[in-house]
């Protein structure tokens, strides 16, 4: 892995409010649905806007000569006598891939899990993704476990498809549609609903999935 030049350094910093637009287009580019459609959690503005609400101390952004280069967003959740730092999202723009900036928003955001109690790191991905489980691996992650999610496509559904029907008519008559729900914090106790799939990209290829390093 190659780094930066004196010239190009990286720089971490927390995410600002003025860096939400650019994570966001930044992240379209990286995490598309065209592989991983069916994930409870895919890539919009409101992932961004609501870790950056709850959790603004684990989202860090890296820069290198004040351009974007990479961006990592985190949460901790607490458990009985647990406390666990859960990588969501970790992206790095293609022109600084393979280029140092993953490994350190990662060291920097597990550094400040750390102090807030830490004890144990998640991140998931899916296990095609080759490059994201070498690059977390080598950071030390492993204890590899896998979860078979189901999916169904409700609008394809005999009874649930008329009961979207019967919505759409409802609205319609109303003449108003359906707002979307408003961002709800999480809470510290659900780490069993809250680790899932989610795809972690790595190199070239992997700036369709849901993370790229």
């Amino acid at each position: 892995m190659s780094s930066l030049d004196e010239t190009e350094a990286i720089y971490v910093r927390e995410l600002g409010i003025d860096d939400i637009a650019p994570i966001y287009h930044l992240g379209e580019g990286l995490f598309t649905s065209d592989l991983y459609p069916y994930l409870y959690r895919t890539w919009d503005e409101w992932e961004v806007i609501g870790l950056y609400n709850t959790d603004p101390e684990y989202c860090l952004v890296a820069e290198t000569d004040g351009e974007l280069a990479g961006f990592i967003l985190g949460t901790i959740i607490t458990k009985a006598s647990w406390t666990y730092g859960y990588i969501l999202w970790l992206g790095v723009s293609p022109k600084y891939q393979r280029r140092g900036v993953a490994d350190k928003l990662v060291d920097k955001v597990v550094a400040r899990m750390i102090e807030d109690g830490a004890r144990f790191m998640l991140v998931d991905t899916d296990p095609t993704n080759t490059s994201a489980l070498k690059f977390f691996n080598r950071k030390g992650f492993g204890n590899t476990r896998q979860h078979i999610f189901l999916s169904m496509n409700l609008s394809k559904h005999e009874y649930y498809g008329r009961l979207i029907d019967y919505e759409h008519q409802k609205a319609e008559r109303a003449g108003y549609k359906r707002s979307r729900p408003a961002i709800r914090a999480r809470k510290p106790d659900s780490i069993a609903n809250e680790v899932v799939l989610n795809p972690l990209a790595g190199e070239s290829q992997t700036t369709k999935d849901q993370s790229s390093i």
